[in-house]
């Protein structure tokens, strides 16, 4: 039997270190997750991140607002969002790590898939992965080298590596 793999991406993560490791940004999410995925059985994908306001910056807001136009085009993508909340002089994403380990949670307990592809390179995610794996699904981490904490690499069953050779074919926009 194949088995079902969900993909759940840390947006602001997964676009941070898409401007810094390739210089771009123009992925296509639904190849992405489909090589994440493989011959397996792709169940859903999950992209999380915050909408910002239009008072942070007015260019960026109606960027991502086409953005997530296209991401909500995307077959089997679902957009989670979080909250832009202004903090004295800076803005901050509320939410949006919370939501994404409630759900790898929920999805584990719910039998919603038997692999879990987490797209981050964010250490908190460790100890949700770990209480996921108690459940006796399977955990894999895709990431950037540089922009990975060393406690989620130790914490997956299953590593994929995200550099500029893995995106060959993925960007939206041929250079």
């Amino acid at each position: 039997m194949r088995k079902r793999v969900n993909v759940y991406i840390d947006g602001s993560n997964f676009y941070r270190a898409c401007k810094d490791e390739l210089n771009r940004t123009d992925v296509n999410f639904d190849k992405f997750a489909n090589k994440l995925v493989g011959n397996r059985e792709h169940g859903r994908t999950y992209y999380y991140n915050v909408k910002v306001s239009p008072d942070f910056n007015q260019v960026i807001y109606e960027n991502q607002k086409k953005f997530f136009a296209a991401l909500y085009r995307t077959p089997y993508l679902d957009v989670r969002l979080g909250r832009h909340v202004r903090r004295g002089k800076s803005w901050m994403e509320k939410g949006v790590d919370m939501r994404l380990g409630i759900d790898l949670l929920n999805h584990a307990f719910k039998n919603l898939y038997d692999i879990a592809v987490v797209v981050s390179g964010d250490g908190d995610f460790e100890y949700a992965i770990q209480a996921v794996k108690e459940t006796g699904k399977h955990v894999e981490v895709a990431y950037f080298e540089r922009s990975t904490s060393l406690t989620l690499l130790k914490s997956s069953d299953f590593l994929h590596e995200l550099n500029p050779s893995f995106f060959d074919e993925l960007y939206i926009h041929t250079s």
